[in-house]
């Protein structure tokens, strides 16, 4: 599907070609162990200092602070349970109905091992009630982890300050980044952020590699034994064209910040009102004042998702009905109900989400295709209401 129009970019993106570039010398040249005492393994560990350098650029912190793992999942489990490793005395953990299965998954498996998880909601338009949090937040909590930026409907929580208020009453607190790497500014120097997690496939890096930020002087518990990689922290020889490309990856980031938050965000606002404008009885979930630039998740009224996403891919379109992590499920996104979307709308619920390899003659193919296949499908549901069919 080599002609596909790609916006299903929150569940992966495309390798950028220099990251290719840059990998491929690892894969067939330069591919001595970076532990090794000769220098064809020694200048293979100056080049993955160097590619911790470019993480920590972009993410704004100091190069010993970053910890390379396999993937934004490795990340937030070794930011939660190795944190419980280091404050056995405190048996509780906060987070939010609206995580990554990545974290609301490990917290309710920790709930089956004698923990507290106190889950926050959220308002109609995915908001947090900050105050609620900081309610919850007792002598008794290790770890709160809260996503800086919702998957599925792009909404941005204000970490910045619910760090801050964790900060205050004795806790560790943890973010899940894998949707705002790259795509907004960050400063993890001027934050109470004591733990981040990141995920290279997410920003045009491959598949297999991630990052865990771990503020200087946050206890943290080692969560792969092994050799002394990574500080001691996570064993095990490096993936090394994968920690290449993630540094390839992030630098290219900073240099297409600007385009993320112009270019890319005006195509996303050009393919929502064209299909808000096409499509009857659809709206847009999410807090559309504080999202992420390149996603928009709406909701068509009284048809499947599914059906929506097949008659899509035969005009070689690609798109999400959630997270990617949950997409077998037949239920409706754990999200959406945690926002109260209602079920005629939760199950007809489209995330479109862009990058800047995206045109605005694929936006504007999008909106022509997509109106007389909502259509189509209406008249085929027998769900939908006289005075809503056409």
């Amino acid at each position: 599907m080599n002609n596909a129009i790609y916006m299903d970019n929150n569940a992966t993106t495309r390798v950028a070609d220099e990251v290719v570039a840059a990998m491929l010398p690892y894969l067939n040249e330069r591919y001595g162990n970076p532990s090794s005492m000769h220098t064809f393994g020694g200048d293979v560990a100056h080049d993955i200092a160097r590619a911790r350098e470019q993480v920590a650029t972009l993410l704004g912190c100091h190069p010993e602070e970053i910890i390379f793992t396999s993937c934004g999942t490795e990340s937030d489990n070794a930011a939660i349970k190795g944190t419980l490793t280091m404050f056995p005395e405190k048996r509780k953990v906060v987070t939010t109905r609206v995580e990554h299965p990545a974290v609301l998954t490990t917290c309710r498996d920790l709930e089956r091992h004698g923990y507290s998880v106190s889950e926050i909601g959220v308002d109609r338009a995915g908001r947090l009630d900050i105050d609620q949090l900081g309610f919850r937040v007792d002598d008794n909590t290790a770890i709160v982890s809260v996503m800086w930026a919702n998957n599925e409907t792009g909404t941005i929580f204000s970490v910045d300050e619910i760090a801050e208020l964790v900060k205050a009453r004795g806790a560790v607190f943890h973010t899940d980044a894998v949707q705002v790497v790259g795509k907004i500014p960050l400063n993890l120097r001027d934050s109470n952020i004591d733990l981040l997690s990141l995920s290279g496939h997410k920003l045009h890096a491959p598949k297999g590699v991630g990052v865990l930020y771990v503020r200087k002087g946050t206890r943290i518990g080692t969560f792969m034994h092994g050799g002394h990689q990574e500080s001691g922290r996570r064993g095990g020889t490096e993936n090394v064209p994968g920690i290449i490309a993630l540094g390839k990856a992030c630098e290219l980031a900073m240099r297409h910040l600007d385009e993320e938050n112009t270019r890319v965000k005006a195509l996303r606002d050009r393919l929502e009102q064209g299909i808000l404008s096409t499509c009857p009885d659809c709206f847009v979930n999410g807090d559309v004042d504080n999202r992420l630039p390149n996603t928009a998740n709406i909701s068509f009224e009284y048809i499947e998702g599914e059906s929506i996403l097949m008659m899509l891919n035969k005009f070689g379109v690609c798109a999400s009905s959630g997270s990617a992590c949950t997409s077998g499920s037949l239920e409706p996104s754990h999200v959406l109900r945690a926002m109260g979307v209602p079920f005629t709308a939760a199950h007809g619920s489209i995330r479109f989400s862009l990058s800047r390899f995206n045109t605005e003659a694929e936006v504007d193919f999008v909106i022509e295709k997509i109106g007389p296949i909502i259509n189509r499908l209406r008249e085929l549901s027998p769900f939908v209401p006289k005075a809503a069919a056409r």
